[in-house]
C-alpha cells in the first residue's frame, strides 16, 4: 500500500512493502512482453492513459500473483469488466449492436484473446470514449475480486485546497462508519445516529451527539431492520460533493426537523488528529486511544503507559481501538508483544494452505498489567489482527461490538505500465486459532453496543464496563 489517509472513519494505512512477484505457474503468466507483474522500484513516473494492454497486464498479474489467483475462475473477472464497459456505453448514449460478450471457455489465454478482440472492436468505434472505457473496465475487474484489500490506485484526487488537519465531509461521525456503509452495510443495526460532531456543516446546523437520522435524501436508512444504500450518503467522497438532506430526531426533546448539509472541508480539533492520546482514569488505570497502526504507534502506546506508570502503581490498561481503521501489521504485532511473548499472532496463507506465521517480538518489554480493549465496527485490518491475537491468546478482554471483518490480507503493490498501482494480498490472513476473520470480524468478550441516549448524555458504557472488569 502506498498512501496514508486519515479519515473520520479511522486511519487507512496502505503499506508499501517491497516484494518479489512469485513466478506464476505455466499458463498463468502474462502472454506478452511488457506485461510483467512487478513491485514498484522508486516513485513511478507521470500517469499515462490506461489501455487494453494495461488491462491485460493487470488481468494476468491477478491470476498469477493474487493469493487465490491459481483457483480463480477468470471468466468472472472478464464478465465484470465487459459489463462495466457496456454500462459506460449506455451512460453516454453510445451502445453498439456489435457490443456483445464473447463466448468464454475457461481457458485463461483463449478467453483473454476473445475479450481483447471484442474490446478493440468496440472501442475503435468510439475513440473519444476509449480512455474512460479502459478505466471502468479495469476498475470492474479489480472490484470483481470482492477483496477489501484489493485496489487500483489511479488519478487520486484530494479535496480542493487540502491541507493537513482538514476533515472532509458533513462534519459528524455516526455509529455506522464509512467502510461499513460502503463494504458491508448489512451488519449495521438501527438506528443510525450521530456519535460526535467534528465541525463543518454539522456544527453550523446545530447537530448533537445522539441525534437520530430518520431519513437520508428522503430515503429510510433502514427498512425492516436492514440497512439501505441511503446510509452511504452520510460519508461523501470528493468529488461527488452533493448536499445531503437529513431528517433528524432528538429523543431528549422529541423534536423532528430537516436539514441540508453540504460536504466540504472543515478544521478538526487537534485531539482528534493525534494517532495516540492517553490519560489516567480513576488514578490507577492507563487509558490509551489509538486511532491507527501508523509507524512507531506501538512504541508510542507503550511509552504512554510507561509515563503514566511513573511514580504510581497501575491496576490495568484500557486500550481504545474504536474507529481504528488499521495500518501496519508489524505495529499490531509489536503492540501484542507488550502483553505476551512466544506467541503466534496470525497466519498468512496461500490458497493451498501453505502458511507463514507472524510471531511476537520478544525484545519488546512486557507491560505485565491486565488489559481491556475497546472495539467496534470501525476497527479494521491491522486493528483486527491485534484484537484477534489478544482474544485468542487470552492476553486481555474485548469490550464493545464486533469488528469490521475487513482483513483479507496485507496488500502488496504492483506497478502497471501506465504508472498506476495495483495492490492486493498475495496471502490470506487467519487469526492465531487459524480462524477466518475477513467478512466475519472479531466478536467481543462483552457485547456493549452504543445507543443514541448514551451518546446524547455523554455516557460511554463500553468504557464503564472496561473499568468494572479491571476492578474484578
Amino acid at each position: 500500500m502506498t498512501v496514508t489517509r486519515i479519515a473520520s472513519a479511522g486511519l487507512v494505512l496502505l503499506l508499501a512493502a517491497a516484494c518479489t512477484a512469485p513466478t506464476p505457474p505455466r499458463g498463468q503468466a502474462s502472454a506478452a512482453a511488457g506485461t510483467v507483474c512487478a513491485p514498484p522500484q522508486g516513485a513511478p513516473g507521470p500517469e499515462t492513459a490506461t489501455t487494453i494492454d494495461v488491462i491485460e497486464q493487470a488481468y494476468f498479474c491477478i491470476l498469477g500473483t493474487y493469493y487465490s489467483g491459481a483457483t480463480l475462475d477468470a471468466r468472472a473477472l472478464l464478465s465484470a469488466g465487459f459489463a462495466a464497459l457496456i454500462r459506460e456505453l449506455n451512460r453516454n448514449g453510445r451502445d453498439l449492436p456489435e457490443a456483445t460478450m464473447p463466448a468464454l471457455t475457461g481457458d485463461r489465454r483463449t478467453d483473454w484473446a476473445a475479450f481483447e478482440a471484442a474490446y478493440r472492436r468496440i472501442t475503435d468505434q468510439v475513440p473519444d470514449l476509449r480512455d474512460k472505457l479502459a478505466v471502468v473496465t479495469l476498475e470492474a475487474i479489480v472490484a470483481a475480486l470482492g477483496d477489501d484489500h484489493a485496489r487500483w490506485a489511479h488519478d487520486i484526487k484530494q479535496p480542493p485546497d487540502h491541507y493537513d488537519g482538514d476533515g472532509y465531509g458533513l462534519g459528524f461521525l455516526a455509529n455506522v462508519n464509512g467502510p461499513q456503509a460502503d463494504g458491508d452495510p448489512g451488519v449495521a443495526v438501527p438506528p443510525v445516529f450521530v456519535t460526535a460532531v467534528e465541525g463543518g456543516a454539522a456544527r453550523a446546523a446545530g447537530l448533537r451527539p445522539g441525534d437520530v437520522i430518520e431519513s437520508v435524501n428522503g430515503s429510510a436508512p433502514f427498512i425492516d431492520g436492514k440497512a439501505t444504500p441511503a446510509i452511504a450518503a452520510l460519508h461523501p467522497a470528493y468529488p461527488e460533493a452533493r448536499p445531503v438532506r437529513l431528517r433528524l430526531l432528538r429523543q431528549s426533546t422529541g423534536r423532528r426537523w430537516n436539514v441540508t448539509l453540504k460536504p466540504g472541508l472543515y478544521q478538526r480539533d487537534w485531539a482528534t488528529l493525534r494517532v495516540v492520546t492517553s490519560k489516567l482514569l480513576d488514578d490507577d488505570v492507563a487509558y490509551v486511544r489509538l486511532r491507527g497502526f501508523a509507524p512507531d504507534s506501538a512504541d508510542r502506546v507503550l511509552k504512554a503507559i510507561a509515563r503514566m506508570r511513573t511514580g504510581r502503581p497501575l491496576s490495568g490498561v484500557v486500550l481504545d481501538l474504536r474507529g481504528n481503521g488499521g495500518g501496519s501489521p508489524v505495529e499490531a504485532t509489536r503492540l501484542v508483544s507488550g502483553f505476551g511473548h512466544g506467541k503466534v499472532t496470525a497466519y498468512q496463507c496461500t490458497v493451498d494452505g501453505r502458511c507463514e506465521t507472524s510471531r511476537t517480538d520478544d525484545t519488546v518489554e512486557l507491560i505485565g498489567l491486565p488489559l481491556v480493549v475497546l472495539i467496534d465496527r470501525g476497527c479494521a485490518s491491522a486493528c483486527e489482527h491485534f484484537s484477534s491475537a489478544i482474544k485468542d491468546l487470552r492476553l486481555g478482554r474485548l469490550v464493545g461490538t464486533r469488528t469490521a471483518g475487513v482483513i483479507s490480507g496485507p496488500a502488496r503493490p504492483f506497478l502497471l505500465a501506465d504508472n498506476t498501482t495495483l495492490s492486493f494480498p498475495v496471502r490470506h490472513h487467519l487469526g492465531p486459532d487459524r480462524e477466518v476473520i475477513d467478512r466475519i470480524g472479531v466478536p467481543p468478550d462483552h457485547h456493549v453496543p452504543p445507543t443514541p441516549r448514551d451518546a446524547a448524555a455523554g455516557r460511554d458504557p463500553a468504557l464503564a464496563k472496561a473499568l468494572t472488569l479491571l476492578e474484578e
